[in-house]
């Protein structure tokens, strides 16, 4: 999109200047020449010697001020500009957008998005201004729900000038960066951002993986020209940089250099020519993939989507380039696109001011399908487990910067490169990788270390002047815990059994419960979990989990209640009708629990027994629990249990129920090895005779073999 004030106006406004055209054509002269530094202080001096009475000179001045300081990544005055010239009624229908993005960069969303929407009533379908408004839109909740990735400004490596696009060695033990410090060769300052040229620095890691003050590569790659975003060959022999040589007299060329590592140091950078007979494009950040067989970069040349587009030429030997191609318009935008990083050979990451973001340059993430590199390059129970446990289940998304940053070329697109466009379509998800990486100001030129989610990333928030500074940044580990107890049916805990858990991702665990039962391990998201615990002279047990995927801190119990050999275990909810042996419907899931058991374990005979209270004849009572008891069975093997692992048994009230521990800490009245007696029932209250009547009125059942049909 050409922002540019068309000839016509720009006479009709210039003809209505009547301050010192001397110093204003100095001003212009200077910001046409990209001499932003020094127009702006030329700028300055002419807007404050202006008469606020001239209106129109005021407008011209304070818009041109606002495109200086926008080109100067000094968002903030621009701001001051802009609105100086809305104020003064300069006429020009762009100026709102480059108004709102700079808002937009200062984190002013609200009045941002006011000013998006004015300049979408002149030109309603612009794409960019689009993605601004959308921007503004899922700023703000993206602040309002930060990532998990926690950001620091890394002091040791900056300084009071600009430090920009960190790249960790192949081994991560070395962080080369760019920087425009006092120590930067030469003594000529540039005169886009009034610092030296970049060079290259680099900081060590020590033995104790602590990073040491950073220092200046070797002469040879660097010079008193631009030096900047390394990228190094998989074998780290080899490194790509950009160069950018100023000369007065021409226009800045920009381009891809390479250096060998030889007897300890860089070797003298030479130019890689990735298109022939092109010596007017930008060609600059390289990123090599990790297979070597691709060599990714930023550049102007024709056949992209407009500004400045994320490139790729398939390398061989280092040096040899056997084709370019666009990465095509699920990356590129009509805005720019810059600093490509390989983590891998589908996973690139990228800055973009042409996608809805935060402000400025964003950081984004793409994947890519493994077509796109085709042929090119190389539950439980309560009780004791519940005192135990603390916390809950769960408890835990210009200057245009190229080398130099400042530099800035337009160019139309006639044609197509290479393969062409078309190559890489239709492979690429990109997502923005939101706060806090992303923040209003400029973020860009991103390096993991190998194997790990952390790593460095420039940016220039919090710099009024606009200097980019080195952060680091680190997503904390997603912890995922499954834990639980072994007990029996009276809830004691069993110390020693065996707990095994197979993972759906492959994994495995065995631990041995504590003395409490207890067993704990670390477990993965979103992964399927099956887990049995064993104990002797308990029937084994089994149990399903699925953890979540969602990337929170999460702790999951899995208790197993395992079954005793030869101990009666009560069935909690059998019911009977009044004076019957007919099962009532709300006993059903209870029985299909022990129907479920039993299919589990299809080994095993169990003897069932029911119980009556001390009312009634003796002989009747023994009558109607064996009816009970039989009732059960039936029941059972209507639902597929073989009869011959089944047996039924009346007690009638012969077998009163000795009390437990846990029967003790549910009824007060109660203490543990009380026998429920006619006689001691008595004894008690009559709401509490009740009660003892109930516990003595019960269904049972007891494992009597666990090799049945083994033998």
């Amino acid at each position: 999109m050409d922002f540019r004030i068309s000839y016509a106006l720009l006479a009709t406004v210039w003809l209505l200047v009547s301050c010192d055209q001397a110093k204003l054509s100095d001003a212009r002269g200077q910001y046409l020449r990209g001499e932003y530094h020094a127009a702006s202080e030329t700028y300055r001096k002419l807007y404050r010697n202006t008469p606020r009475e001239e209106r129109t000179q005021r407008g011209i001045i304070a818009f041109e001020m606002g495109e200086n300081y926008r080109r100067l990544n000094q968002s903030a005055r621009a701001v001051t500009a802009y609105s100086n010239a809305i104020r003064y009624g300069y006429p020009d229908t762009a100026m709102y957008f480059h108004y709102a993005r700079m808002l937009h960069r200062e984190g002013n969303y609200e009045a941002a998005g006011e000013a998006y929407r004015r300049f979408l009533t002149f030109r309603p379908d612009d794409p960019l201004a689009r993605n601004g408004l959308r921007g503004v839109e899922l700023a703000a909740k993206w602040n309002e729900n930060p990532t998990r990735y926690t950001v620091e400004r890394m002091e040791l490596l900056n300084s009071n000038r600009g430090e920009f696009s960190p790249m960790l060695s192949p081994e991560g033990d070395r962080l080369y960066f760019t920087s425009s410090r006092e120590e930067a060769l030469g003594e000529e300052k540039s005169p886009v951002t009034g610092m030296k040229y970049n060079d290259l620095f680099c900081s060590i890691k020590n033995v104790h993986g602590e990073w040491q003050r950073p220092e200046q590569i070797e002469p040879g790659v660097n010079t008193g020209y631009d030096e900047g975003t390394p990228s190094f060959f998989p074998d780290g022999e080899w490194m790509y940089y950009t160069f950018g040589y100023a000369d007065p007299n021409r226009s800045t060329t920009v381009n891809i250099y390479l250096s060998g590592w030889v007897n300890g140091r860089w070797s003298e950078g030479r130019p890689l020519e990735i298109v022939k007979d092109d010596s007017v494009s930008v060609f600059a950040h390289p990123a090599i993939s990790p297979s070597g067989g691709w060599l990714y970069f930023v550049s102007d040349m024709p056949g992209g989507y407009g500004g400045k587009d994320i490139w790729r030429a398939a390398i061989r030997n280092k040096d040899e380039i056997l084709f370019v191609e666009n990465l095509g318009p699920e990356i590129n935008t009509a805005g720019d696109e810059l600093f490509p990083y390989l983590r891998n050979d589908t996973t690139l990451y990228f800055s973009s001011d042409g996608r809805p973001g935060m402000g400025g340059l964003d950081l984004f993430v793409a994947v890519a399908s493994a077509e796109l590199n085709r042929g090119v390059g190389e539950t439980g129970k309560k009780g004791n487990r519940e005192t135990e446990r603390k916390g809950e289940k769960e408890t835990g998304e210009p200057g245009e910067k190229e080398n130099g940053r400042k530099n800035e070329k337009e160019k139309s697109r006639t044609e197509e490169i290479g393969n062409g466009a078309d190559k890489v379509k239709d492979w690429w998800r990109v997502a923005n990788l939101q706060s806090p990486l992303n923040s209003p100001s400029d973020d860009f030129g991103v390096t993991f270390a190998p194997g790990e989610e952390k790593g460095f990333f420039g940016s220039n928030r919090n710099d009024a002047r606009g200097y980019d500074h080195i952060y680091s940044f680190t997503c904390p580990e997603v912890i995922v815990w499954i834990e639980g107890f072994t007990v029996d049916p009276e809830d004691e805990f069993i110390p020693g059994a065996i707990v095994t858990a197979v993972g759906s991702d492959g994994s495995q665990f065995r631990l041995v419960t504590g003395k409490r039962g207890e067993y704990r391990f670390k477990a993965k998201r979103g992964v399927d979990y099956l887990l049995m615990a064993a104990a002797q002279g308990f029937l084994n047990q089994k149990q399903a989990l699925s953890t979540s995927p969602v990337e929170k801190d999460s702790l999951y119990y899995v208790d197993f209640e395992m079954i005793p050999y030869n101990i009666p275990i009560v069935l909690e909810n059998i019911f009977y009708d009044f004076d019957s042996a007919s099962l009532r419907p709300e006993s059903k899931e209870e029985l299909d629990a022990l129907v479920a058991l039993l299919n589990e374990h299809p080994s095993v005979a169990i003897a069932l027994g029911a119980h009556t209270d001390r009312k009634g004849p003796d002989e009747y009572n023994l009558g109607l629990s064996l009816r009970r008891a039989q009732s059960v069975v039936n029941y059972l093997v209507a639902h597929g249990v073989d009869g011959q692992r089944l047996s039924a048994h009346g007690f009638g009230k012969t077998q009163p129920v000795k009390a437990t521990k846990r029967i003790a800490e549910q009824f007060a009245f109660l203490k543990e090895g009380d026998v429920l007696t006619a006689e001691f029932i008595e004894t008690l209250m009559p709401d509490q005779q009740e009660i003892a009547d109930q516990i003595n009125r019960r269904t049972s059942f007891e494992v009597v073999d666990n090799e049945f049909g083994l033998h």
